[in-house]
């Protein structure tokens, strides 16, 4: 049998080598596990305290994982990758001004470390210190010319304060010096469509996909800024990597750059329509995402369950401490596979992903008690498309008010509220949507 135990005759290297195997392939309680024992040998081990730190973070114990990462720098104060991280838990937590002095000593103690530098810029961008984060860019850049990374990063200053020629030009510099980087190629597309170039925007993603046939980002972008081919649903596999890959500037990006206002409306809309939180309710958050509708839905959930294709947003929403269960799956079919489950379903800015929206919202009302409430939002399409939903060029989805209203009824709801709202700022402009709120009726 293999086991912790009959790993014990290990010497300390090979128990922390097998450790983080089991970290690096997902194993989080047992790569803690092994951790605790090492510690158990020798209670100073500073890797090990700084890994068990990092585990216990994923695994939704950020408070004990940054203790525990204190305590290794305490042991080893003149590593520079212990406050790296450390800086990274505290970003991702959105408490900047840690994540600065963590991050500001990292580079105290490796002056010379071009990735060091590119997040101090990443900290100082997302703190609205632009000059300072040009200059930890250069730093970065200076250190390693073909630091890849950087110059993205600086394409993503120079669209954030409005240049967004200049951040082309960091784009195009970034595939310069990597013909396949994912990250320049999406950004390049984005930027043209923002500034509406949609064309040059359709034939950056055909570019990448004459290079990349079954990218799933490639493909679905194309679909979208070119009209051809277009998915009944974003397919599941760019869902998934997409969001992987934007779990951890999810938050700071949605909150802090495009005014996010769907958790909040979702919420609002809840309180209007139920009584008051006593943790009486089974909630499911649908396409959960980081969390971020988590903590507000906590004060009415006896239990609140999680679902999202992504791994790294589950990883991210495990970190917020209120989910009692966190699922990695399809939506719709996780709703059918739940049935008469749910007192509330709630789905912040997750059905702009399907079309369609007959199956889906049918898979929710089969998912919820009689009785039971749905709260969802969708972008909103103008009337004089004159279709019932589209996709965009950004990829996702928007919905006619009629189709809204035959989705629900087809599911035998009655709808509570259908409001017309500003889910949050893209380019610069509001993103309408609609809140709506609909009651299971059998």
């Amino acid at each position: 049998m293999t086991s912790v135990a009959a790993k014990a005759e290990m010497g300390i290297d090979e128990a922390l080598q097998y450790a983080i195997d089991l970290h690096q392939q997902g194993s989080l309680e047992g790569a803690a596990t092994v951790y605790a024992r090492i510690l158990e040998v020798i209670p100073d081990h500073p890797d090990a305290l700084h890994l068990l730190g990092m585990a216990r973070h994923q695994m939704g114990r950020s408070d004990e994982g940054v203790a525990l990462i204190e305590q290794a720098i305490t042991v080893e104060p003149n590593y520079a990758g212990y406050f790296n991280n450390l800086g990274n838990i505290y970003m991702g937590r959105g408490e900047v001004g840690q994540a600065l002095r963590a991050y500001q000593r990292a580079v105290a103690l490796n002056e010379d470390n071009a990735d060091l530098h590119n997040n101090l810029g990443a900290l100082h961008k997302a703190q609205g210190q632009f000059a300072q984060a040009q200059s930890a860019y250069e730093r970065a850049m200076a250190l390693n010319p073909r630091h890849v990374s950087a110059h993205n990063n600086m394409g993503l200053l120079y669209a954030e304060q409005g240049d967004r020629t200049g951040a082309i030009t960091y784009y195009i510099k970034a595939l310069e010096l990597l013909p396949g980087d994912s990250s320049a190629r999406r950004l390049l597309g984005t930027t043209y469509y923002a500034m509406g170039r949609i064309a040059d925007a359709a034939e950056v993603y055909r570019q990448w996909l004459d290079q990349e046939p079954d990218h799933p980002t490639a493909r679905h972008m194309y679909a979208a800024c070119s009209g051809q081919g277009v998915p009944d649903r974003a397919p599941d596999d760019y869902v998934e990597q997409a969001f992987d890959h934007f779990a951890d500037s999810f938050e700071s990006v949605l909150n802090e750059r495009l005014n996010y206002q769907a958790p909040q409306l979702c919420a609002d809309l809840l309180a209007q329509h139920l009584p008051s939180p006593q943790h009486q309710y089974v909630m499911l958050d649908a396409g959960c995402g980081t969390g971020l509708c988590g903590p507000l839905m906590a004060p009415w959930a006896k239990t609140l369950a999680g679902v999202d294709l992504s791994r790294g947003m589950l990883d991210r929403a495990q970190t917020k401490g209120v989910y009692q269960d966190l699922y990695k799956a399809e939506l719709t079919e996780f709703l059918k596979l739940s049935p008469r489950q749910w007192d509330v379903v709630l789905s912040a800015d997750t059905l702009c992903y399907f079309g369609d929206l007959i199956d889906v919202i049918g898979g929710a009302a089969q998912s919820l008690k009689v009785g039971g409430t749905l709260v969802f939002t969708v972008e909103a399409l103008d009337d004089a498309a004159h279709k019932p939903h589209q996709i965009q060029p950004h990829g996702r989805y928007a919905h006619s008010r009629d189709h809204v209203i035959e989705a629900v009824s087809r599911a035998h709801m009655a709808i509570l509220a259908l409001q017309s709202v500003i889910l949050r700022e893209e380019g610069g402009k509001p993103v309408p949507g609609w809140l709506v709120g609909a009651r299971c009726l059998n």
